[in-house]
Protein backbone atom coordinates (compact mmCIF):
# COMPACT_ATOMS: atom_id res chain seq x y z
CA UNK A 1 0.00 0.00 0.00
CA UNK A 2 1.90 3.14 -1.54
CA UNK A 3 0.45 5.89 1.09
CA UNK A 4 0.98 3.35 4.02
CA UNK A 5 4.21 2.62 3.67
CA UNK A 6 4.74 6.65 3.80
CA UNK A 7 2.96 7.29 6.80
CA UNK A 8 4.58 3.94 8.80
CA UNK A 9 7.92 5.43 7.98
CA UNK A 10 6.80 9.44 9.07
CA UNK A 11 5.98 7.46 12.32
CA UNK A 12 9.08 5.67 12.79
CA UNK A 13 11.11 8.93 12.34
CA UNK A 14 9.01 10.70 14.33
CA UNK A 15 9.42 8.23 17.33
CA UNK A 16 5.46 7.56 17.20
CA UNK A 17 4.95 4.28 16.32
CA UNK A 18 1.59 2.43 16.48
CA UNK A 19 1.36 -0.10 19.65
CA UNK A 20 -0.16 -3.26 18.90
CA UNK A 21 -1.91 -5.23 21.34
CA UNK A 22 -2.22 -8.79 20.01
CA UNK A 23 -4.69 -11.62 21.48
CA UNK A 24 -3.74 -15.48 20.33
CA UNK A 25 0.01 -16.15 20.04
CA UNK A 26 -0.15 -19.65 17.58
CA UNK A 27 0.56 -20.08 14.25
CA UNK A 28 -0.11 -16.68 12.75
CA UNK A 29 0.61 -14.89 15.63
CA UNK A 30 4.07 -15.70 15.92
CA UNK A 31 4.62 -14.73 11.97
CA UNK A 32 2.73 -11.39 12.71
CA UNK A 33 4.91 -10.84 15.97
CA UNK A 34 8.48 -12.06 14.02
CA UNK A 35 7.08 -9.50 10.99
CA UNK A 36 6.75 -6.73 12.96
CA UNK A 37 9.77 -6.49 15.34
CA UNK A 38 12.13 -7.42 12.73
CA UNK A 39 10.76 -6.24 9.21
CA UNK A 40 7.83 -3.21 9.97
CA UNK A 41 9.20 0.31 10.81
CA UNK A 42 6.41 2.26 12.60
CA UNK A 43 4.52 -0.52 14.48
CA UNK A 44 5.65 -1.90 17.68
CA UNK A 45 4.67 -4.98 19.82
CA UNK A 46 3.10 -3.47 22.58
CA UNK A 47 1.53 -6.63 23.88
CA UNK A 48 0.23 -10.22 23.84
CA UNK A 49 -2.20 -11.99 25.50
CA UNK A 50 -2.70 -15.67 25.19
CA UNK A 51 -3.90 -18.38 27.67
CA UNK A 52 -0.08 -19.64 27.93
CA UNK A 53 2.17 -17.12 28.94
CA UNK A 54 5.01 -18.93 28.34
CA UNK A 55 3.82 -19.32 24.34
CA UNK A 56 3.61 -15.84 24.17
CA UNK A 57 7.02 -15.31 25.86
CA UNK A 58 8.83 -17.68 23.02
CA UNK A 59 6.76 -15.81 20.56
CA UNK A 60 8.90 -12.72 21.71
CA UNK A 61 12.16 -14.34 21.93
CA UNK A 62 11.70 -16.02 18.60
CA UNK A 63 10.66 -12.24 17.17
CA UNK A 64 13.93 -10.84 19.19
CA UNK A 65 12.63 -9.15 22.10
CA UNK A 66 12.79 -10.01 25.84
CA UNK A 67 9.19 -9.55 27.06
CA UNK A 68 8.10 -8.43 30.58
CA UNK A 69 5.27 -10.88 32.16
CA UNK A 70 2.28 -8.38 33.59
CA UNK A 71 -0.57 -9.82 35.43
CA UNK A 72 -1.90 -6.24 36.46
CA UNK A 73 -3.67 -3.94 34.04
CA UNK A 74 -0.61 -0.92 35.40
CA UNK A 75 1.79 -3.98 34.62
CA UNK A 76 0.49 -3.90 31.07
CA UNK A 77 1.22 -0.04 31.45
CA UNK A 78 4.10 0.35 32.90
CA UNK A 79 6.02 -2.17 30.25
CA UNK A 80 4.31 0.08 27.20
CA UNK A 81 5.01 3.09 28.57
CA UNK A 82 8.97 1.82 28.85
CA UNK A 83 8.73 0.52 25.29
CA UNK A 84 8.80 -3.32 26.49
CA UNK A 85 6.18 -6.01 24.98
CA UNK A 86 4.01 -7.00 27.57
CA UNK A 87 2.94 -10.49 28.16
CA UNK A 88 -0.37 -11.45 30.07
CA UNK A 89 -2.72 -14.50 29.86
CA UNK A 90 -5.45 -12.02 30.46
CA UNK A 91 -6.92 -10.45 27.34
CA UNK A 92 -9.12 -8.13 29.06
CA UNK A 93 -6.11 -6.63 31.07
CA UNK A 94 -3.91 -5.70 28.31
CA UNK A 95 -7.92 -4.46 26.53
CA UNK A 96 -7.72 -2.31 29.71
CA UNK A 97 -3.94 -0.88 29.64
CA UNK A 98 -3.75 2.71 28.38
CA UNK A 99 -1.02 3.05 25.41
CA UNK A 100 -2.75 0.02 22.97
CA UNK A 101 -2.92 1.94 19.39
CA UNK A 102 -5.16 -0.79 17.96
CA UNK A 103 -6.00 -4.85 19.03
CA UNK A 104 -5.43 -7.75 16.66
CA UNK A 105 -7.27 -10.48 16.77
CA UNK A 106 -5.79 -13.95 15.76
CA UNK A 107 -7.67 -16.02 18.00
CA UNK A 108 -10.13 -17.91 15.58
CA UNK A 109 -12.08 -18.14 18.74
CA UNK A 110 -15.68 -17.55 18.36
CA UNK A 111 -16.95 -17.03 21.85
CA UNK A 112 -13.79 -15.71 22.79
CA UNK A 113 -13.18 -13.83 20.46
CA UNK A 114 -16.57 -11.95 20.44
CA UNK A 115 -15.43 -11.22 23.90
CA UNK A 116 -12.28 -9.50 23.26
CA UNK A 117 -13.75 -8.06 19.97
CA UNK A 118 -16.80 -6.57 21.91
CA UNK A 119 -14.76 -5.14 25.15
CA UNK A 120 -12.15 -3.85 22.60
CA UNK A 121 -14.85 -1.99 20.53
CA UNK A 122 -16.19 -0.70 23.86
CA UNK A 123 -12.82 0.73 24.69
CA UNK A 124 -12.68 2.89 21.87
CA UNK A 125 -10.02 0.40 19.94
CA UNK A 126 -9.66 -0.15 16.34
CA UNK A 127 -9.87 -3.45 15.71
CA UNK A 128 -7.41 -5.79 12.97
CA UNK A 129 -9.21 -9.35 12.80
CA UNK A 130 -8.49 -12.28 11.41
CA UNK A 131 -11.43 -14.07 12.59
CA UNK A 132 -13.18 -14.93 9.62
CA UNK A 133 -15.10 -17.30 11.85
CA UNK A 134 -16.29 -14.58 14.48
CA UNK A 135 -16.49 -12.38 11.31
CA UNK A 136 -19.06 -14.67 9.65
CA UNK A 137 -21.35 -14.86 12.24
CA UNK A 138 -21.95 -11.73 13.72
CA UNK A 139 -19.71 -9.37 11.89
CA UNK A 140 -22.71 -7.28 10.45
CA UNK A 141 -23.36 -6.14 14.16
CA UNK A 142 -19.96 -5.76 15.78
CA UNK A 143 -19.20 -3.18 12.64
CA UNK A 144 -22.47 -2.03 13.36
CA UNK A 145 -20.99 -1.27 16.97
CA UNK A 146 -17.98 0.19 16.07
CA UNK A 147 -19.03 2.79 13.63
CA UNK A 148 -21.41 3.97 16.85
CA UNK A 149 -18.48 4.17 18.88
CA UNK A 150 -16.08 5.67 16.24
CA UNK A 151 -13.77 2.93 15.78
CA UNK A 152 -13.08 1.13 12.79
CA UNK A 153 -13.35 -2.89 12.78
CA UNK A 154 -11.63 -4.82 9.92
CA UNK A 155 -10.73 -7.55 8.37
CA UNK A 156 -7.28 -8.18 7.20
CA UNK A 157 -5.22 -7.55 4.75
CA UNK A 158 -3.19 -10.92 3.36
CA UNK A 159 -6.05 -13.39 4.12
CA UNK A 160 -7.48 -13.72 1.32
CA UNK A 161 -11.02 -11.77 1.72
CA UNK A 162 -8.63 -8.93 2.38
CA UNK A 163 -7.24 -9.13 -0.92
CA UNK A 164 -10.64 -9.45 -2.47
CA UNK A 165 -11.67 -6.37 -0.54
CA UNK A 166 -8.40 -4.45 -2.23
CA UNK A 167 -9.06 -6.12 -5.45
CA UNK A 168 -12.63 -5.19 -5.79
CA UNK A 169 -12.29 -1.66 -4.54
CA UNK A 170 -9.15 -1.98 -7.56
CA UNK A 171 -11.59 -2.93 -10.51
CA UNK A 172 -14.56 -0.16 -9.12
CA UNK A 173 -12.02 2.34 -9.82
CA UNK A 174 -11.55 1.21 -13.19
CA UNK A 175 -15.17 1.78 -13.76
CA UNK A 176 -15.57 -1.66 -13.85
CA UNK A 177 -19.10 -3.22 -11.81
CA UNK A 178 -17.74 -6.57 -10.21
CA UNK A 179 -19.76 -9.13 -10.32
CA UNK A 180 -18.26 -12.14 -8.92
CA UNK A 181 -15.37 -11.98 -6.28
CA UNK A 182 -13.84 -15.50 -5.70
CA UNK A 183 -10.95 -17.35 -4.25
CA UNK A 184 -8.80 -19.68 -5.50
CA UNK A 185 -8.18 -23.35 -3.51
CA UNK A 186 -6.21 -26.08 -4.46
CA UNK A 187 -8.41 -28.76 -2.17
CA UNK A 188 -12.14 -28.89 -1.39
CA UNK A 189 -13.41 -32.60 0.62
CA UNK A 190 -16.15 -32.45 3.01
CA UNK A 191 -15.15 -34.91 4.34
CA UNK A 192 -11.91 -34.34 5.62
CA UNK A 193 -10.70 -34.72 9.58
CA UNK A 194 -8.43 -34.16 11.49
CA UNK A 195 -7.37 -37.29 11.56
CA UNK A 196 -6.74 -37.02 7.85
CA UNK A 197 -4.72 -33.87 8.06
CA UNK A 198 -2.85 -34.49 11.08
CA UNK A 199 0.26 -34.98 8.75
CA UNK A 200 -0.05 -31.81 6.94
CA UNK A 201 -0.55 -29.76 10.02
CA UNK A 202 2.23 -30.86 12.11
CA UNK A 203 4.43 -30.62 9.36
CA UNK A 204 3.86 -26.98 9.40
CA UNK A 205 3.15 -26.58 12.40
CA UNK A 206 -0.41 -25.27 12.60
CA UNK A 207 -3.18 -26.05 14.74
CA UNK A 208 -4.91 -29.94 12.86
CA UNK A 209 -8.53 -28.27 13.40
CA UNK A 210 -7.84 -25.09 11.76
CA UNK A 211 -6.02 -26.79 8.92
CA UNK A 212 -9.36 -29.47 9.13
CA UNK A 213 -11.71 -26.42 8.48
CA UNK A 214 -9.51 -25.07 5.09
CA UNK A 215 -9.74 -28.42 3.84
CA UNK A 216 -13.34 -29.35 4.29
CA UNK A 217 -14.45 -25.97 2.99
CA UNK A 218 -15.78 -24.18 6.20
CA UNK A 219 -13.22 -21.83 5.48
CA UNK A 220 -13.41 -21.03 2.33
CA UNK A 221 -17.24 -20.58 3.31
CA UNK A 222 -16.84 -18.28 6.19
CA UNK A 223 -14.25 -16.30 4.09
CA UNK A 224 -16.65 -15.36 0.99
CA UNK A 225 -19.44 -14.74 3.21
CA UNK A 226 -17.96 -11.75 5.18
CA UNK A 227 -17.00 -10.95 1.64
CA UNK A 228 -20.19 -11.09 0.57
CA UNK A 229 -21.65 -9.02 3.41
CA UNK A 230 -19.18 -5.92 3.18
CA UNK A 231 -19.56 -5.83 -0.74
CA UNK A 232 -23.17 -6.27 -1.09
CA UNK A 233 -23.16 -9.59 -2.82
CA UNK A 234 -24.67 -13.38 -2.82
CA UNK A 235 -24.30 -16.63 -3.37
CA UNK A 236 -25.50 -18.35 -6.89
CA UNK A 237 -26.49 -21.03 -4.47
CA UNK A 238 -26.29 -23.18 -1.23
CA UNK A 239 -22.47 -23.61 -0.88
CA UNK A 240 -21.46 -21.43 -4.13
CA UNK A 241 -21.18 -22.52 -7.18
CA UNK A 242 -17.73 -24.30 -6.18
CA UNK A 243 -16.07 -25.22 -9.36
CA UNK A 244 -12.76 -27.69 -10.80
CA UNK A 245 -10.79 -25.55 -13.10
CA UNK A 246 -7.53 -26.73 -14.03
CA UNK A 247 -6.78 -23.53 -16.22
CA UNK A 248 -6.12 -19.66 -16.12
CA UNK A 249 -8.54 -17.86 -14.26
CA UNK A 250 -8.95 -15.56 -16.97
CA UNK A 251 -10.73 -18.26 -18.18
CA UNK A 252 -13.86 -18.08 -16.02
CA UNK A 253 -14.95 -15.28 -17.92
CA UNK A 254 -16.76 -17.90 -20.28
CA UNK A 255 -17.71 -20.09 -17.23
CA UNK A 256 -20.43 -17.50 -15.46
CA UNK A 257 -23.59 -16.10 -16.71
CA UNK A 258 -23.71 -12.17 -17.31
CA UNK A 259 -27.19 -12.01 -16.86
CA UNK A 260 -27.78 -14.19 -14.10
CA UNK A 261 -24.72 -12.51 -12.27
CA UNK A 262 -26.62 -8.71 -13.45
CA UNK A 263 -30.03 -10.23 -11.83
CA UNK A 264 -28.33 -11.40 -8.57
CA UNK A 265 -26.67 -8.05 -8.11
CA UNK A 266 -22.87 -10.31 -7.66
CA UNK A 267 -21.59 -13.49 -6.20
CA UNK A 268 -19.26 -14.94 -4.40
CA UNK A 269 -17.56 -18.01 -5.34
CA UNK A 270 -14.47 -20.08 -5.36
CA UNK A 271 -12.99 -22.70 -7.91
CA UNK A 272 -10.45 -25.19 -7.40
CA UNK A 273 -7.45 -26.04 -9.24
CA UNK A 274 -7.19 -22.81 -10.80
CA UNK A 275 -4.04 -21.13 -11.66
CA UNK A 276 -2.41 -19.05 -10.03
CA UNK A 277 -3.11 -20.22 -6.73
CA UNK A 278 -3.62 -19.52 -4.16
CA UNK A 279 -4.40 -15.97 -4.96
CA UNK A 280 -8.08 -14.42 -5.56
CA UNK A 281 -10.04 -12.96 -8.64
CA UNK A 282 -12.55 -10.28 -9.36
CA UNK A 283 -14.85 -11.11 -12.67
CA UNK A 284 -16.52 -7.76 -13.65
CA UNK A 285 -18.34 -6.22 -16.79
CA UNK A 286 -18.12 -2.43 -18.48
CA UNK A 287 -21.46 -1.31 -19.74
CA UNK A 288 -19.34 1.89 -21.87
CA UNK A 289 -18.71 0.28 -25.66
CA UNK A 290 -15.98 2.92 -26.20
CA UNK A 291 -14.41 1.71 -22.95
CA UNK A 292 -14.20 -2.13 -23.67
CA UNK A 293 -12.70 -0.87 -26.99
CA UNK A 294 -9.80 0.27 -24.58
CA UNK A 295 -9.84 -3.05 -22.16
CA UNK A 296 -9.73 -4.93 -25.43
CA UNK A 297 -6.36 -3.28 -26.69
CA UNK A 298 -5.35 -4.04 -23.04
CA UNK A 299 -5.60 -7.60 -23.47
CA UNK A 300 -8.22 -8.26 -21.23
CA UNK A 301 -10.53 -9.62 -23.97
CA UNK A 302 -13.63 -8.58 -26.15
CA UNK A 303 -15.58 -9.26 -22.99
CA UNK A 304 -19.12 -8.51 -22.00
CA UNK A 305 -16.60 -9.64 -18.66
CA UNK A 306 -12.97 -9.40 -17.98
CA UNK A 307 -11.08 -11.21 -15.09
CA UNK A 308 -8.52 -9.34 -12.34
CA UNK A 309 -6.58 -11.04 -10.17
CA UNK A 310 -3.88 -11.04 -7.26
CA UNK A 311 -2.00 -14.30 -7.75
CA UNK A 312 -1.08 -14.73 -4.36
CA UNK A 313 -2.41 -13.80 -0.41
CA UNK A 314 0.77 -13.33 2.01
CA UNK A 315 -1.70 -13.70 5.18
CA UNK A 316 0.82 -12.16 8.12
CA UNK A 317 2.75 -9.97 5.99
CA UNK A 318 0.02 -7.66 4.94
CA UNK A 319 -1.57 -7.00 8.36
CA UNK A 320 0.44 -4.25 8.77
CA UNK A 321 -0.84 -2.48 6.23
CA UNK A 322 -4.36 -3.19 7.58
CA UNK A 323 -3.53 -2.08 11.09
CA UNK A 324 -1.76 1.35 9.48
CA UNK A 325 -4.95 1.88 7.73
CA UNK A 326 -7.34 1.49 10.59
CA UNK A 327 -5.18 3.82 12.69
CA UNK A 328 -4.18 6.58 10.65
CA UNK A 329 -6.70 6.67 7.66
CA UNK A 330 -9.97 5.28 9.91
CA UNK A 331 -10.04 2.80 6.58
CA UNK A 332 -11.21 -0.67 6.79
CA UNK A 333 -9.37 -3.19 4.42
CA UNK A 334 -13.29 -5.36 4.59
CA UNK A 335 -16.19 -4.58 7.04
CA UNK A 336 -20.01 -4.97 6.58
CA UNK A 337 -21.31 -1.59 6.38
CA UNK A 338 -24.95 -2.79 6.79
CA UNK A 339 -26.94 -5.96 7.47
CA UNK A 340 -26.05 -9.61 6.76
CA UNK A 341 -26.16 -11.46 2.98
CA UNK A 342 -24.69 -14.27 3.42
CA UNK A 343 -24.13 -16.95 6.55
CA UNK A 344 -22.33 -19.86 6.82
CA UNK A 345 -24.58 -22.84 8.02
CA UNK A 346 -23.41 -25.95 9.70
CA UNK A 347 -23.74 -28.84 7.46
CA UNK A 348 -23.57 -33.17 9.17
CA UNK A 349 -20.30 -34.37 8.19
CA UNK A 350 -21.73 -37.51 9.25
CA UNK A 351 -24.60 -39.33 10.77
CA UNK A 352 -25.29 -37.64 13.63
CA UNK A 353 -27.11 -39.35 16.49
CA UNK A 354 -29.74 -37.90 19.10
CA UNK A 355 -27.78 -36.77 22.44
CA UNK A 356 -24.24 -36.04 21.09
CA UNK A 357 -22.81 -32.89 21.53
CA UNK A 358 -21.75 -31.14 18.32
CA UNK A 359 -17.82 -30.39 18.06
CA UNK A 360 -16.01 -27.58 16.84
CA UNK A 361 -14.84 -26.31 13.71
CA UNK A 362 -12.59 -28.21 11.79
CA UNK A 363 -13.82 -31.36 13.52
CA UNK A 364 -15.61 -34.78 13.02
CA UNK A 365 -19.11 -33.57 13.37
CA UNK A 366 -19.73 -30.72 10.55
CA UNK A 367 -18.74 -28.65 7.90
CA UNK A 368 -19.48 -25.28 6.84
CA UNK A 369 -21.54 -24.08 3.56
CA UNK A 370 -22.18 -20.52 2.74
CA UNK A 371 -26.10 -19.92 2.29
CA UNK A 372 -28.23 -16.77 1.59
CA UNK A 373 -28.85 -14.55 4.88
CA UNK A 374 -32.47 -14.79 3.82
CA UNK A 375 -32.71 -18.48 3.38
CA UNK A 376 -30.75 -19.13 6.65
CA UNK A 377 -33.43 -16.78 8.53
CA UNK A 378 -36.57 -18.16 6.80
CA UNK A 379 -35.73 -22.49 7.45
CA UNK A 380 -34.36 -21.46 11.06
CA UNK A 381 -30.56 -22.87 9.67
CA UNK A 382 -28.14 -23.33 12.37
CA UNK A 383 -24.84 -21.03 11.93
CA UNK A 384 -22.01 -22.57 11.81
CA UNK A 385 -20.34 -20.37 14.30
CA UNK A 386 -22.88 -20.84 17.04
CA UNK A 387 -22.87 -24.50 16.30
CA UNK A 388 -19.99 -25.89 18.93
CA UNK A 389 -21.60 -27.19 21.89
CA UNK A 390 -24.79 -27.64 20.59
CA UNK A 391 -26.87 -30.73 21.94
CA UNK A 392 -28.26 -32.94 19.65
CA UNK A 393 -32.54 -33.30 20.48
CA UNK A 394 -32.61 -35.71 16.96
CA UNK A 395 -30.60 -37.66 14.86
CA UNK A 396 -29.51 -35.53 11.73
CA UNK A 397 -28.36 -37.33 8.42
CA UNK A 398 -25.12 -36.97 6.70
CA UNK A 399 -24.99 -33.65 4.20
CA UNK A 400 -28.37 -32.57 5.98
CA UNK A 401 -28.12 -28.55 7.32
CA UNK A 402 -28.93 -28.40 10.88
CA UNK A 403 -31.49 -25.74 12.20
CA UNK A 404 -32.24 -24.65 15.35
CA UNK A 405 -35.07 -27.20 16.00
CA UNK A 406 -32.07 -29.81 16.07
CA UNK A 407 -30.42 -28.90 18.75
CA UNK A 408 -30.23 -27.04 22.40
CA UNK A 409 -27.81 -23.97 22.72
CA UNK A 410 -25.67 -24.35 25.11
CA UNK A 411 -26.31 -21.93 28.26
CA UNK A 412 -24.74 -18.38 28.82
CA UNK A 413 -23.06 -17.59 25.49
CA UNK A 414 -22.27 -14.18 24.15
CA UNK A 415 -22.22 -15.56 20.86
CA UNK A 416 -25.85 -16.22 21.01
CA UNK A 417 -26.83 -13.12 22.37
CA UNK A 418 -25.23 -11.00 19.92
CA UNK A 419 -26.08 -13.05 17.02
CA UNK A 420 -30.08 -12.74 18.63
CA UNK A 421 -29.13 -9.23 18.85
CA UNK A 422 -28.16 -9.00 14.88
CA UNK A 423 -31.22 -10.53 14.08
CA UNK A 424 -33.33 -7.84 15.61
CA UNK A 425 -31.13 -5.32 14.57
CA UNK A 426 -30.87 -6.61 10.54
CA UNK A 427 -34.62 -7.77 10.09
CA UNK A 428 -34.29 -10.49 6.78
Amino acid sequence: MIIVDTALRRREEQNRPIRVGMVGAGFMGRGLALHIVRSVPGLRLAAIANRSPATAERVCSEAGVQPVRADTVAGVEAAVAAGRTAVTEDAFTLLAAEGIDCLVDVTGAVEFGARITVAAIERGLPVVTMNAELDGTIGPLLAHRARKAGVVLTGADGDQPGVQGNLLRFVRGLGVKPLVAGNVKGLQDEYRTPATQRGFAERWGQNVHMVTSFADGTKVSFEQAIVANAHGFTVGRRGMYGREHGGHVDELTDVYDLDELRELGGVVDYVVGARPGPGVYVIGTHDDPRQRHYLELYKLGKGPLYSFYTPYHLCHFEVPHTIARAVDFADAALTPPAGPRVDVVATAKRDLKVGGIVDGLGGYDTYGVAETHAATRALGLLPMGVAEGCVLLRDVSKDAVLTYDDVRLPPGRLIDELRGEQNDLFPA
